[in-house]
């Protein structure tokens, strides 16, 4: 059998557990958002399959650092979420991507870049000045993935 327990109790805010106890250290640390979307897009000055017209089930992975507020969160998943569809998924989900995006060539490389470059934007933009992201990794396809890092994006 297995140490499968019920909890009697629910633990209670300012009975049980302190307002001050809920952040449990200072230190930074790294969460992750994965979200997809289908678009279209082609290549150009390309020679191969991609030169033509076709689509992508994308899969993003937002990596974002920060310190933890007095909850012990550094952003609700749920802002990550609101932020990701209002200021870029708006922009990519089921659209074609040479028309929606900035002049550029759609290769994965390129929109990782501009992917990066928003979510820090909106982060400001919004008022997480604490919480910086620290990657992005831009899957084409299941086994082929572009990624920004901000050591990158900041030095270089």
């Amino acid at each position: 059998m297995s140490d499968f327990k019920i909890v009697e109790r629910l633990q209670k805010m300012d009975v049980d557990i302190q307002r001050n106890q809920l952040k449990y250290h200072a230190k930074r640390v790294l969460i992750s958002k994965e979200f997809t979307f289908d678009a279209a897009h082609h290549l150009h000055h390309y020679e191969g399959k991609c030169k033509n017209l076709h689509g992508h089930t994308y899969r993003v992975i937002l990596g974002l650092s920060g310190y933890t507020d007095e909850r012990g969160l550094i952003i609700d998943f749920g802002d990550i979420k609101e932020i990701w569809k209002r200021k870029i998924e708006i922009h990519l989900d089921h659209r074609y991507l040479n028309e929606t995006l900035p002049p550029m060539n759609t290769t994965a490389e390129n929109i990782v870049v501009w992917i990066y470059e928003k979510l820090t934007e909106a982060l400001l933009d919004e008022g997480y000045n604490g919480a910086r992201v620290e990657f992005i990794k831009l899957y084409e396809t299941p086994t082929s993935y572009a990624e920004a890092r901000r050591e990158w994006m900041e030095v270089e």
